[in-house]
């Protein structure tokens, strides 16, 4: 089957409820973006109130224990659905990063972090620990004084292992204090992680869901920078496909991969013209990746992925990445690429609206050109 990228972008736009569909929970959103990125609390909750504004509790949604934190995709903090949690973490932890070489020379031996997770596994049960308790808790058991720095430390280095392997979570905060739990406590009905040949069943259909048609390579860099077995990751393409779950497809002539019940509908497509203002960090971006040429041109990804991870809130024309926003407190400070075409004022200043409602900021609008 042939598409263009005209057809792709604007079935994504719809299918990452940009078109903001009435009657949408923050769950829905969630799972059909295949997790939010919760680095910082307020883009995710913006992530979704762009999507559906009377949706935007995360906070709730995590107090009922309907969504999890959890560091996921990339190593870095999710919300996500349990079961795509579960399902995206046995995927994570196929590849066994934490065995590799360099990462053990760096942060821990493999064999540390299996005393850590031993420990973990048992101190977390039942309880909400800060990092502090949980540090001296395993500390306590490992006996290990030169794990107490890396235990320590904001980044959650030799943590990381532990929530890939289902062992551990975040709970609720504390004040400005993070804690962390067992997911097999915290989560009613928590089974564990399936085996990945099982979890790939589940994971790969919902990413070609909301950010497909794409190749298992934009695949494997979404969920772990590209460092799956790739053995394994062409089993789990191979065999969906196979199985009449997946179709391969040409976008402007290359080769990609689409759910095959997804086929007439990316067919049927029709222009989606809307302009949106999406917050740092946002599933559209971050689900192709801001490598991705197709969204992003090459000579502006230097404006949107910026140092130490950061990812800047962005303006999106025709699907595409057209600019680049900023707010603070004399509203919005909006530059847009010349190349990306027309984009109305009047959109701007009604996206600016919609979003200073979600910030808490003025909806003044400033609009230059890079």
């Amino acid at each position: 089957m042939k598409l263009s990228l005209d057809q792709v972008l604007s079935w994504r736009m719809r299918r990452q409820f940009l078109d903001r569909p009435k009657g949408v929970s923050t769950e829905q959103i969630v799972e059909r973006l295949v997790g939010v990125q919760a680095q910082v609390a307020s883009a995710a909750e913006q992530a979704v109130g762009v999507r559906h504004p009377a949706s935007a509790a995360t906070g709730e949604a995590l107090r009922n224990r309907k969504l999890i934190r959890v560091w996921a995709m990339r190593g870095t903090l999710h919300l996500l659905t349990p079961d795509d949690a579960a399902a995206g973490l046995s995927l994570i932890a196929a590849a066994r990063t934490w065995e590799k070489g360099a990462w053990q020379k760096t942060f821990a031996t493999a064999a540390q972090v299996a005393e850590i997770a031993d420990a973990a596994r048992e101190v977390l049960h039942g309880e909400v620990l800060t990092r502090e308790q949980l540090a001296a808790r395993i500390l306590e058991r490992t006996r290990d004084d030169s794990l107490a720095e890396l235990l320590g430390s904001g980044w959650g280095a030799v943590l990381k292992p532990l929530a890939w392997q289902g062992l551990l979570c975040h709970g609720p905060s504390e004040g400005n204090k993070i804690t962390f739990t067992s997911p097999a406590t915290w989560i009613d009905g928590w089974n564990g992680l399936p085996e990945p040949d099982e979890a790939a069943q589940r994971v790969i259909p919902a990413y070609l869901g909301a950010y497909g048609p794409a190749t298992s390579d934009t695949f494997d860099q979404w969920l772990i920078r590209g460092a799956s077995k790739k053995a394994a990751l062409r089993k789990w393409f191979a065999s969906l496909t196979d199985a009449g779950v997946l179709t391969e497809v040409t976008v402007d002539g290359r080769a990609a991969y689409a759910r095959t019940k997804d086929l007439d509908d990316l067919a049927a497509t029709e222009p989606f013209t809307g302009v949106r203002l999406l917050p740092a960090f946002d599933q559209f971006v971050l689900g192709p990746g801001t490598k991705n040429e197709e969204i992003i041109a090459p000579e502006r990804r230097p404006l949107i992925s910026k140092a130490a991870g950061w990812i800047s809130p962005v303006v999106v024309s025709g699907g595409r990445v057209a600019g680049t926003w900023e707010a603070g407190d004399n509203g919005f400070s909006v530059t847009l690429f010349p190349e990306a075409g027309a984009v109305l004022r009047k959109d701007l200043k009604a996206e600016a609206g919609r979003m200073a409602k979600l910030a808490g900021i003025r909806p003044d609008l400033t609009v230059t050109t890079a």
